[in-house]
């Protein structure tokens, strides 16, 4: 690969560039950022991934999986009250880096903006993997493509208002018949949850333990025949909203 096609091919790569709840519009976290003092104010967790790369498999029991590469605290939160749909805008996804897109929550217990990353504790509030078909398939990312690099999530409808880090990833798959060649793209969001909600995150695990290097379903062949992939990571948390799409199987697997 020449140099000229590797850099096309980094910077294909993409980010959350906004997100949107109710009728506020919210400024994510764009790599270029880094290069601007002072910093332009996100609800984005800061990472240093100016080449808009992701993390590997060899980093899935490293501090840089939580909220992508030396990621710092967001300073800005969105607001949004139990129950609402919230919507991720990507500003660009390849359409050859197939996978499924996965959501996850913790609770700050405090202030979000200076949390130790470390000590979050994750659930899963909703993933979406294989539509359908193999070799390699319709993937949740191409549904993401196909609306406009919009992702939709929603909060927990009972979830008890207090400060919550969003973890939204994508975990690209095209390479992942190889060892390391799984593609990590996970971004962070603080949130600031209002409403009656009453129940608390509960049982939630550090995004540390979530998966293994090795894995079935993160080493995975997209290029050949299958029937079902198994969404890695914990199973979707009690107090979500299920949403999980056909032929996708949420259990506890690696």
């Amino acid at each position: 690969m020449t140099l000229g096609a590797f850099a096309a091919s980094v910077s294909a790569h993409g980010y959350v560039e906004s997100v949107i709840a109710g009728s506020s519009t919210y400024t994510g976290y764009n790599p270029s950022f880094s290069y601007q003092t002072p910093a332009p104010k996100a609800v984005g967790w800061a990472a240093e991934n100016q080449d808009n790369g992701y993390v590997s498999p060899t980093a899935v029991a490293e501090p840089d999986i939580i909220c992508h590469k030396s990621a710092t605290n967001a300073k800005e939160y969105v607001t949004a009250a139990a129950g609402d749909e919230i919507s991720l805008k990507w500003n660009t996804w390849p359409d050859s880096h197939h996978g499924p897109i996965i959501n996850y929550m913790a609770s700050c217990d405090g202030d979000c903006t200076t949390v130790d990353k470390t000590k979050l504790n994750f659930v899963k509030t909703d993933a979406s993997g294989l539509d359908s078909g193999s070799n390699p398939g319709t993937w949740a990312t191409d549904d993401l493509i196909s609306n406009n690099f919009v992702y939709k999530t929603k909060i927990p409808a009972d979830l008890k208002a207090g400060n919550y880090v969003l973890r939204h990833e994508i975990i690209a798959l095209h390479s992942a018949s190889q060892k390391d060649g799984a593609q990590f793209y996970p971004q962070c969001i603080n949130v600031k949850v209002t409403g009656s909600g009453s129940t608390a995150i509960s049982g939630g695990e550090p995004a540390t333990s979530f998966y293994k290097e090795t894995g079935p379903s993160i080493q995975f062949n997209l290029y050949t025949t299958f029937s079902s992939y198994t969404i890695p990571g914990p199973a979707l948390w009690s107090g979500a909203a299920a949403k999980l799409r056909r032929h996708v199987r949420d259990f506890r697997l690696f």
